[in-house]
Parts: C-alpha cells; sequence; structure tokens
C-alpha cells in the first residue's frame, strides 16, 4: 500500500518519514500533444480543427480517443517499471476538461484517459505527477502551450487565471484521496513578464487544493520556463507541503551546441552551474528540489545519415554528466520524454508503421522547413530568414532587441519561432490533416495504432543509462 508522498525540508518522504527519490520521465505529447512529439505543424487546436473538417467531427474524435488509448497502455506501464523507474510527469491540455466557449463546465469524459494512466501506472508500483501543461489563454510564450501566439496571455487576463484555479478545484476534488498521485504541478513553465504575478497566482491555486486536498505534494514550476526563482522572495512561507521544479536542459545536448560535447572540465563546470543558477534560491532557503524536465535530442538516420551515431554519443555523454551532478544530490527527476516518433523519445514509433509510411515526405518536409522550434537545425532555411534577422539588428537598437522572455529567447531565435513556427507551421496544418482524407474509421484506428507499444522501438543507448543511474541512487 503506498503512501502520500510528502515534502520535508529539501527531501520527499513517505509515510513513515522514509526518502523517496522520484526517477522517471514525462509522458509529453500524449494529453497535450505536441508537434515534434506527434509528427504535426503548429499546435494541437490547430491540428485537432482541421482534422475535424477534413475527415469529420466523430472520426476526428474517434481518431485522437484511439491515439490516447494506444499511447500509453499496460506494455508501456511495464516497460518503464522494468527500468528500475518509479514516476511518470503526466502533461495535460485543460481543454480535455473544459472548453473556451463553455468556460467552467466539466467535460467530465477528460477524466477517462487521465484516470486511465494513473490506474496502471499504479498497478506497477509508478508514481505520477499531474502537470497542467496548457492553461487558458497560454500561459507561456511557446507553442506546448497551445494558443498559436508568442504572447503569453494568461498573465494579463485575470478570468485566465480564474479558470485555471477553478480546474485544479475539481482536479483535487477528484484525486484527492489517491496516493499513488505523487504531487500536483500546477502550472508547466510559466512566463510571466511582470516576475510577480505569477506569486500571486501561486499564492491563489495553492489556497484553492489546499482548501479541498492537504495531503499531495504540490511542484511549483519557476518562471521563465521553470529556471527563474530570483524574484519568489519569501513566497515559500506561506505555502504548505511544496517543492520546487526547475527544468535543467543544457544547450550541449541539441543542435544549436556551441561545441561538440566531449566532457571537458570545462564543459561540466558549465553543465553544474547552469543547474547550480536554477537552484539557488532553494538551496538559499533549504527547499526541496525537483527536475521536472530535462535532456538530450537525438540524430536520426534518416536526416543525419553517416554522423548520426557520433552524434548521439555526444548527447549521451552529456545525459550522463547531468546525472552524475543529480545522484550526488539525490535529486528526483523527470526526464523529457517517455514517447515520440523518434527525437527524443525513450521509445519512438517504427518508421515502419501506417502512421510514419502515410507522413514520410511531410515530416522530411517539416524537418527541412524547421517549423518546429523544439531542437530546430534550420540549416536548409537559414538563408531565407537571416536577411531578415540582419534588418533588425541593424535598424533596432541593441538594447531594444532584448525583449522578454530573454535570454531564452533571443532576438535570432524569437525570429524563427515567430515566423517559422507560428507563421509558416500554420500553412501547413490543412496540408497534414489532407493525409488522413477518406480513411475509413478502421484505416484511422490502424494508423493510431502506430503508436502502440508493439510498434515501438527502444532508445538502448539511453535506457541503460537511466537504468543504471535509477539503480545507483536506489542502493545509496
Amino acid at each position: 500500500m503506498s503512501s502520500f508522498i510528502k515534502v520535508s525540508g529539501t527531501k520527499l518522504v513517505d509515510g513513515d518519514g522514509k526518502e523517496v527519490i522520484l526517477r522517471g520521465a514525462g509522458l509529453g505529447g500524449w494529453m497535450n500533444m505536441e508537434n515534434f512529439i506527434s509528427g504535426y505543424p503548429g499546435c494541437e487546436y490547430q491540428i485537432r480543427e482541421a482534422l475535424a473538417e477534413v475527415v469529420g467531427s466523430a472520426k476526428s474524435e474517434f481518431f485522437f480517443d484511439k491515439f490516447l488509448e494506444y499511447f500509453f497502455e499496460d506494455k508501456d506501464a511495464a516497460f518503464f517499471k522494468s527500468l528500475g523507474l518509479n514516476c511518470i510527469r503526466l502533461p495535460f491540455n485543460y481543454r480535455h476538461f473544459e472548453d473556451d466557449m463553455n468556460p467552467r463546465v466539466l467535460k467530465k469524459e477528460g477524466f477517462k484517459h487521465l484516470d486511465r494512466v494513473i490506474d496502471l501506472c499504479a498497478q506497477h508500483g509508478i508514481y505520477t505527477i499531474l502537470d497542467l501543461h496548457t492553461a487558458p489563454g497560454g500561459q507561456n510564450t511557446d507553442w506546448h502551450s497551445d494558443a498559436g501566439t508568442h504572447i503569453a496571455n494568461f498573465w494579463v487576463h485575470k478570468d485566465f487565471q480564474d479558470r485555471t484555479i477553478w480546474l485544479w478545484e475539481e482536479l483535487a476534488k477528484h484525486y484527492v484521496n489517491n496516493k499513488w498521485i505523487a504531487g500536483y504541478n500546477p502550472l508547466n513553465e510559466p512566463t510571466d513578464p511582470t516576475h510577480t504575478t505569477v506569486i500571486k497566482f501561486y499564492d491563489q491555486v495553492h489556497d484553492a487544493i489546499r482548501a479541498i486536498d492537504t495531503e499531495h505534494a504540490i511542484f511549483f514550476d519557476g518562471n521563465t520556463f521553470a529556471s527563474d526563482f530570483s524574484h519568489f522572495g519569501d513566497s515559500h512561507k506561506r505555502w504548505t507541503n511544496t517543492a520546487y521544479a526547475i527544468h535543467d536542459y543544457s544547450l550541449y545536448g541539441f543542435p544549436a551546441s556551441p561545441e561538440d560535447y566531449v566532457s571537458s572540465d570545462e564543459q561540466r563546470r558549465r553543465l553544474r552551474r547552469s543547474y547550480e543558477r536554477k537552484r539557488e534560491w532553494m538551496d538559499q532557503r533549504g527547499l526541496c528540489v525537483w527536475n521536472g524536465e530535462w535532456g538530450p535530442v537525438y540524430a536520426r538516420t534518416q536526416y543525419d545519415g553517416v554522423a548520426t551515431d557520433a552524434i548521439n554519443e555526444r548527447r549521451y555523454r552529456v545525459l550522463q554528466d547531468q546525472l552524475a551532478i543529480y545522484n550526488k544530490d539525490r535529486l528526483s527527476w523527470s526526464i523529457w520524454l517517455y514517447k515520440d516518433i523518434g527525437f527524443q523519445g525513450m521509445v519512438y514509433v517504427s518508421q515502419q508503421t501506417p502512421y510514419m509510411t502515410l507522413l514520410k515526405d511531410f515530416l522530411a518536409k517539416k524537418h527541412r522547413l524547421a517549423v518546429d522550434a523544439w531542437g530546430t537545425d534550420d540549416s536548409h532555411v537559414r538563408h531565407i530568414y537571416q536577411p531578415l534577422i540582419d534588418h533588425i539588428a541593424k535598424e533596432i537598437p541593441l538594447q531594444n532587441q532584448e525583449l522578454y522572455p530573454f535570454p531564452v529567447w533571443k532576438m535570432e531565435s524569437r525570429v524563427g519561432r515567430l515566423s517559422r513556427s507560428i507563421l509558416v507551421a500554420e500553412y501547413l496544418v490543412k496540408e497534414w490533416a489532407e493525409h488522413f482524407r477518406g480513411k475509413s474509421e478502421a484505416e484511422l484506428d490502424t494508423i493510431a495504432k502506430s503508436f502502440q507499444f508493439d510498434n515501438c522501438l527502444y532508445r538502448d543507448g539511453l535506457n541503460k543509462i537511466l537504468t543504471d543511474n535509477a539503480e545507483l541512487v536506489a542502493e545509496k
């Protein structure tokens, strides 16, 4: 029988006060679909609307429901547990529980797959953390807040915040007695330009949850994509049973790395310094830290050719060096991510599946056009956008180029995200949906089944490293 996970000083503990170290992954691309994970352009709401136009609402809803079913089943949970991992972060989109045109009316069917996966994980002794990855209006400036814009309107409309608090009240009521839920992660990667509204919101959502549920831990992300706690002050004194989430991605694990990673003393120092800077506020106050997202992306043979293996060996070195840091601190973590179409997942959909063969040429085009923001290799189209970047650099004073969320979004990356990931991607949405035209329900089921565990391959290098390090920490 499990017990509620509690925050005790710098540690997570079970009901007997024994330290618990959560080691796992995020189920990204599932109840919050993302373009680089699932292979579509733009945002989830756009492809759902486009598919409904092409095949009709009933077939569209059928396809996405089957996709959610096949994406994580009992075999997934059994495999995950076999690696020695004990926690899955479950990102979800508010749209499963509420419609923008019908606010504050709970869609109870939203619990169908969330309940199913929480229960599946519990049967295998795996904790889950509930992560609101997409809030009304968009709580951050990126595609995964499913707002279709680079403006995080969540922070300038009180009603968006009030609706999110209402949703957490409904979630807390539903899950109040579930001990296999390690905690609630109320807002993924906020980007509040004031750095103060996020604190006020955390006060409100904390109090709303605690009025219903005093047992579950709460994990609050830092501002600016879970990296910045510099404005949190003494806010922690008002919050109970609360830990703090950093997201510790390293540029060394991405195509835009400034240099090849060779695990030099200087490179490892930079890894540690970046990590320590993110958790500095917590360490000064003796608070509990959870690394809710981290991890490199990987090269793919169809795009990177003979260089694939060498690139991925460097990425594994980044992974190992990060884990060495985490092990020393006995840090709980959730790597990003469990399953995708081959870029970052622990398991990934085979190229021979109906979904991947149907979209093969389109995915190659999407890669060439660099319309996904995450880990993009823009070498094929850089010459197109460089004149615009040069134009802004010439005409706009340097100090005015640093728009929030700088430095995460530098001017060059901002131009790319707006022009490629929002604008060009928007023009590709219908093209993606057209691949499904004329498909029968049986054919849609077969396509969705591409994401089933038996149709996936294992990223063995990644999984072995995770298993070795999970055992290392568990034995101490």
